[in-house]
């Protein structure tokens, strides 16, 4: 499985790893713990088995919003505000790829950035301050491999 993601900038991404960090220090689980070097805040676009070898992303940087703390099943997550700017850049990677995961179909995407996943969610906080900043690079993540891959702006 391969998926498209966008990077936050520095400070956005220093107020999401604080965050694993508290949850951490609770005893809560979090992404704190994932020490893989491919593991970084971000916001996941598309899933699919295969992308396209010239995909290419226009409209970077983004203004982000992170605003609430959402329940996805067993993950907990920091709800990005869907602004007009970011949902039009997941449009155009909707279309651009083939046999992706519905739950990413530009009328089921919920924007978040992920805090702990496979886990219960009772306990954990259900606010966090609204924090702002930008997405300022993409990539792609392979599963298999454990390997990104920058994406270069259109």
């Amino acid at each position: 499985m391969q998926t498209v993601e966008l990077l936050l900038n520095a400070g956005l991404e220093a107020e999401v790893r604080a965050v694993w960090q508290r949850l951490h220090a609770t005893g809560l689980r979090s992404l704190a713990t994932h020490t893989h070097p491919s593991n970084a805040p971000h916001i996941t676009l598309a899933t699919a088995e295969e992308l396209p070898p010239d995909l290419a992303l226009q409209g970077l940087p983004v203004d982000i919003v992170l605003d609430n703390v959402i329940v996805l099943g067993r993950n907990v997550a920091w709800r990005v505000r869907p602004t007009e700017s970011l949902r039009q850049l997941h449009r155009t990677v909707w279309q651009s790829v083939d046999d992706q995961n519905p739950l990413h179909a530009p009328e089921n995407w919920i924007p978040h950035v992920s805090l702990a996943l496979r886990t219960d969610p009772a306990g954990y906080p259900r606010t966090l301050p609204e924090t702002h900043g930008q997405a300022v690079v993409a990539r792609t993540y392979d599963s298999i491999s454990r390997t990104v891959t920058a994406l270069d702006p259109a």
